[in-house]
């Protein structure tokens, strides 16, 4: 049975719909109405309230807590400073991908890891020689996901004027009601946006308080059915869904690296061994077998199928996760579409796709699998970057 997380008796309140899903072990809200819809233009207009309580979240201390990390971040841990954040992601021994997260730097000795998953064993597998202690604290600590552009406005009002100093990717600590919190300025909205620790014990108060400072800015409780069409929006990849992690793969070519992730930034190949340096290094030199890339619908083409059947064009309420067919200039599949949505933003039909390296260029054609009364049928979309929505106020 799912556990409660320490907002619960709020978001159970609000959760008109009863719609809720497992969550790493958590009750999580999927959409507090019948529809995600108005969720979903909170984050873009106003600002959403999210329980990100069950991500995964690791205390690192010790003299080698950043020894640590080194080995078995690809990013390069001693560049991140103290208050800071940095995304990044984990391999295995061949390169493979096993999750990917953030790492804070809380002071020289202390940093702070969020997952996806579990990976308590691999840090304590790593850990072996090493003046490290490993906490898991993932129900230690709730959190909150402040995300959207009157966001700023929100937390200054609750927490006090220094948010509105406070760069992206970095945090500070800070109080709400009088209760101690930290702020980073990171969320997964792809928009402006905040994260709020608290201790459980705070936890009703802090909510209460942002919720309270929020009224007059049309803030609203979202559930991960908003919040996956504005990761698509975003393409930002999703653990399960646009790649599996290493661990839990039966075969090899399920696995994927960084570089056929687009994260070949967060990869930092010209330091000190980590796990996974040698196959990494090996992949930049003779290049990835997969790109992933962003794409977008021809609507009307898109359009024209459906209307063979006299039907309006359809697409899901939702993000989708369940992945289709991609095709080259010759008809061959040439990839897979993992992820997209219809984004009321942009008004494009989207999706993440991981495709074969040297079957395209950006900005070429593909065509993608869509079924209409039962037929699957062929729509052409552009290839392009993943990025589809990026705020300037997201970094500023």
């Amino acid at each position: 049975m799912p556990k409660k997380s320490p907002f619960h008796q709020r978001t159970s309140q609000f959760c008109q719909s009863m719609n809720w899903k497992d969550w790493a072990g958590y009750y999580a809200v999927v959409s507090y109405d019948t529809h995600h819809e108005q969720e979903y233009f909170a984050y873009r207009h106003a600002a959403g309230l999210m329980d990100v309580t069950p991500l995964f979240k690791y205390e690192v201390t010790g003299p080698d807590a950043l020894r640590l990390l080194s080995r078995i971040m690809a990013k390069d841990i001693s560049k991140v400073k103290q208050s800071q954040v940095t995304y990044c992601c984990w391999c295995d021994d061949d390169g493979k991908v096993l999750d990917d997260g953030t790492v804070t730097c809380l002071s020289q000795d202390h940093y702070r890891v969020t997952s996806a998953e579990p990976v308590l064993h691999w840090f304590h597998q790593n850990a072996r020689s090493l003046k490290v202690t490993i906490e898991d604290s993932t129900s230690r600590f709730g959190i909150l996901a402040l995300q959207g552009p009157l966001s700023r406005e929100i937390l200054t009002h609750a927490a006090g004027g220094d948010i509105a100093s406070l760069g992206y990717f970095r945090l500070i600590d800070c109080s709400i009601d009088k209760r101690k919190v930290t702020i980073t300025r990171t969320g997964y909205t792809g928009d402006l946006g905040y994260e709020i620790w608290c201790e459980n014990k705070d936890a009703l108060a802090v909510y209460d308080a942002v919720m309270e400072s929020g009224k007059n800015y049309q803030l609203l409780p979202a559930g991960l059915a908003a919040l996956d069409v504005a990761r698509v929006e975003a393409g930002f990849i999703l653990n399960g869904v646009d790649y599996f992690s290493a661990n839990h793969c039966v075969i090899n070519s399920r696995k994927s690296t960084p570089f056929e992730l687009n994260l070949g930034w967060s990869v930092n190949l010209d330091r000190d061994s980590f796990i996974g340096q040698q196959a990494l290094k090996k992949e930049k030199k003779e290049g990835s077998l997969w790109q992933f890339v962003g794409l977008e619908y021809d609507w009307d083409a898109y359009e024209s199928i459906f209307a063979k059947f006299d039907l309006p064009p359809q697409t899901p309420a939702g993000a989708w996760r369940t992945a289709v067919p991609v095709y080259g200039r010759n008809g061959k599949q040439i990839g897979q579409a993992t992820s997209g949505a219809w984004s009321p933003t942009l008004k494009k039909n989207l999706a993440l796709a991981s495709i074969r390296t040297g079957h395209f260029t950006m900005g070429d054609t593909l065509q993608i699998e869509v079924t209409a009364e039962y037929e699957r049928k062929r729509c052409p979309v552009k290839v392009c970057k993943p990025m589809f929505f990026n705020p300037d106020r997201k970094r500023n």
